[in-house]
């Protein structure tokens, strides 16, 4: 399984908004921190708004800053908003042309390791990730 960058650069910048709490920081800083494309933040940051993680403003002293605490944002609900697709494989999706899956039985499995790594992550907020208090 492999994120998309989208949903990578997202909890980056969720991350670095949380450890700079105390201010706005802004999509320039961010971009340069995390040696990211200011155009990929700013798509991030824009999403993100929309969906109520981060709270911005506008203007010659704009940035942004968490819409939320770090402890109300869960990774796992995080990573369905910002991932497109979790088709692991063709036959999962809706264009499945794979002619052996009237014999095929791995999409039941597929499927549960699909949910056991999403599992993961709803067991764990970005305040677990900034204080790195995540089980192993």
């Amino acid at each position: 399984m492999r994120l998309t960058k989208f949903t990578d650069y997202s909890v980056r910048v969720l991350i670095f908004a949380a450890l700079n709490d105390e201010r706005l920081v802004t999509i320039d800083e961010t971009a340069e921190f995390n040696e990211i494309s200011r155009a990929h933040v700013k798509k991030v940051v824009l999403k993100l708004t929309q969906l109520g993680y981060l709270r911005g403003q506008r203007g010659r002293s704009g940035g942004f800053t968490l819409g939320k605490t770090p402890e109300e944002i869960n990774l796992g609900a995080l990573i369905r908003q910002t991932e497109p697709d979790f088709r692991l494989v063709e036959c999962l999706g809706p264009d499945n042309a794979c002619r052996l899956v009237r014999h095929c039985r791995l999409p039941p499995l597929m499927k549960r390791a699909l949910a056991a790594f999403v599992q993961v992550f709803d067991e764990h907020t970005l305040a677990d990730a900034v204080t790195g208090k995540i089980s192993l």
